[in-house]
């Protein structure tokens, strides 16, 4: 069963009193924003949206938010390198990435083949492996369209 919002606030608000610290509405807002996304998004996309409900939050913020977030497992994110990374909610099912180097557009897939191929892999090199994260980089139909 998926988890609803209020399931993910109650896990932010026990992560924040695990480490000590205080819970904020900012952390809220954030991981709200990223609940209700249907895609990837910059810390500058999760700024302009916080900001609709609290306008003295801060870029700054935001980004010690996301790092909080990520270091406890709630958000992941994608780099793309000097052009920084992508964020989501961490739903606990596990998904692939195809990203296009063109336009950024991120589209999520799971390959049951592919899972069991790395599980393969991991076990013939005597590797547990824990977690992975795939992402195949290319050109998206749109954009090989356009190009053409």
């Amino acid at each position: 069963m998926a988890k609803k919002l209020h399931d993910y606030i109650e896990e932010l608000k026990d992560r924040v009193k695990k480490r000590g610290l205080k819970h904020s509405r900012q952390r809220e807002e954030i991981l709200k924003v990223l609940y209700a996304a249907n895609s990837h998004l910059t810390p500058e996309q999760i700024h302009k949206e916080v900001k609709k409900k609290n306008r003295s939050i801060g870029l700054a913020t935001v980004y010690r938010t996301l790092s909080f977030l990520e270091e406890e497992e709630l958000v992941s994110s994608i780099s793309f390198g000097s052009e920084g990374k992508k964020y989501e909610l961490n739903r606990g099912s596990h998904h692939d990435h195809l990203i296009c180097l063109e336009c950024g557009q991120i589209v999520e897939f799971f390959n049951e083949e592919l899972e069991t191929i790395q599980e393969e892999i991991a076990q013939k090199k005597g590797f547990k492996l824990i977690t992975h994260q795939m992402n195949l980089y290319g050109i998206c139909p749109q954009c090989l369209k356009e190009s053409s």
